[in-house]
C-alpha cells in the first residue's frame, strides 16, 4: 500500500507537469506567478516564525513553505470538470498554480531532503535540469517514422508502447531524483514536462487518456486513501487541533491569496477573489512537507495533523467557493448584457 501510495503521489505531480505543457501557460503568467509565490513565501515564513515564537511546535521555515504551496495537480481536474479552464481566469490560475507547485518542490528537494550542502544541491539541481532538458530535446527530435508508426499501431492493441514508454520515463526520472538526493516528486514533475512536450499534438490525446486511466483511476486515489488511513484524526478532533486547523486554513488563504493581488487590475475584484481561493488550495505538498518535518523533528505530531487537516478542508471548500464566486460574476455580466439590450 505504501508503494502504491507513493506511486500515486508521483503520478499526481507527473500530471501537474503534463498540464503545464498541455494548457500552454504563457511565460508572463508563470513569471507573475513566480513573483506572487515569492511574496507568499515571505509572508508565510514571517507568519511561521511568529507562530513559532508564540510556542507553536513547528519550525518557522517549514510552516512558511507549507503555507506557500498550491495543489495544481488536484486543482486541474476540478477546473477541467467545471469548464473553468476555458474562461479568462484560467491563465491566472495556471500561472499561479505552476509557480505554487514547482518552486515548493524545488525548495523541498534542495533544502529539506538534500543529503549534501546547499551549494552542491544547487549544482546537482542544475545538472538534473540539464538532463531533463536534454531528454526533452532528444524525445522531440528523434522521431523515426518506423518508431512513430509502431507507437500509433499499438495504441489500440495490447502493446500500448507509448504508454509504457511514458511510465518508464516517469520511473527513470523518479529514480534519478531519488538517487541524486532530491525528493522523488521533482523527478515525477520533470517527467510530466517531457511527456507533455512529446504528446503536445492531436495524436497524443489518446495516450494522455490511457495515462489518466492509470493515474486517476487507480494510483492517485490509493495515495489519498492511504493518507486518510494514516492520518492522526484523534489529534485533529481535540479543541486545540480544531482551533489550529481553522487558524491554518485562514493563514493559507491570507498567504497564498496575497499573490492574487498581482492580477487585480487585469481580472477585477471578483475574479481576483476567486483566484485567491484557488491559490490557497493545497494538500499533496503539505502532506510531503509535514512528513519530512516529522522525520527531522521539525514539527510536532498534533501541529502536523492540524496542518494536513487544513489542507484537506482547503481542497474540499476553496475550489467550490472559488467556482461560486466566479460563477456569480458570470451571471452578473449576463444580467448586465441583458439590461443593455
Amino acid at each position: 500500500m505504501e508503494f502504491l501510495a507513493e506511486f500515486g503521489l508521483a503520478m499526481l505531480f507527473f500530471f501537474a507537469g503534463l498540464e503545464v505543457v498541455e494548457k500552454h501557460v504563457p511565460r508572463r503568467a508563470i513569471a507573475r506567478g513566480t513573483l506572487g509565490w515569492a511574496i507568499s513565501l515571505g509572508l508565510g515564513i514571517s507568519v511561521g516564525y511568529v507562530l513559532h515564537g508564540l510556542g507553536l511546535g513547528a519550525a518557522g521555515w517549514l510552516l512558511g513553505v507549507a503555507f506557500s504551496t498550491t495543489a495544481l495537480g488536484a486543482l486541474v481536474p476540478i477546473l477541467s470538470d467545471s469548464g473553468m479552464l476555458e474562461t479568462p481566469l484560467r491563465t491566472a490560475v495556471l500561472g499561479t498554480g505552476v509557480a505554487g507547485e514547482f518552486w515548493p518542490i524545488t525548495v523541498i528537494s534542495v533544502f529539506l531532503t538534500g543529503v549534501y550542502g546547499a551549494t552542491t544541491e544547487v549544482v546537482l539541481l542544475i545538472l538534473f535540469g540539464a538532463v531533463a532538458f536534454g531528454t526533452a530535446v532528444v524525445a522531440l527530435r528523434a522521431r523515426p517514422p518506423r518508431v512513430v508508426g509502431i507507437l500509433r499501431e499499438t495504441l489500440h492493441s495490447t502493446g500500448q508502447a507509448a504508454v509504457r514508454l511514458a511510465m518508464a520515463l516517469l520511473a527513470g526520472f523518479v529514480l534519478l531524483a531519488h538517487d541524486v538526493g532530491f525528493d522523488f516528486v521533482l523527478g515525477a514533475f520533470a517527467a510530466g514536462l517531457i511527456v507533455g512536450l512529446v504528446l503536445d499534438s492531436p495524436e497524443g490525446a489518446v495516450v494522455r487518456m490511457r495515462l489518466e486511466g492509470i493515474g486517476y483511476g487507480l494510483l492517485i486515489p490509493v495515495y489519498f486513501v492511504t493518507t486518510g488511513l494514516t492520518f492522526d484524526l484523534d489529534s485533529l478532533l481535540t479543541a486545540r487541533g480544531l482551533a489550529l486547523t481553522a487558524l491554518f486554513l485562514g493563514v493559507l488563504l491570507l498567504v497564498r491569496g496575497a499573490s492574487a493581488l498581482l492580477w487585480l487590475e487585469e481580472l477585477g475584484r471578483r475574479d481576483t477573489a476567486s483566484l485567491a481561493l484557488f491559490a490557497a488550495t493545497g494538500l499533496p505538498l503539505i502532506v510531503a512537507i509535514v512528513t519530512i518535518g516529522t522525520d527531522r523533528a521539525a514539527i510536532a505530531a498534533d501541529i502536523g495533523a492540524a496542518l494536513i487537516g487544513a489542507g484537506m478542508i482547503s481542497v474540499l471548500a476553496y475550489p467550490l467557493l472559488a467556482s461560486a464566486v466566479a460563477g456569480a460574476g458570470e451571471w452578473s455580466d449576463v444580467a448586465g448584457d441583458e439590461s443593455e439590450l
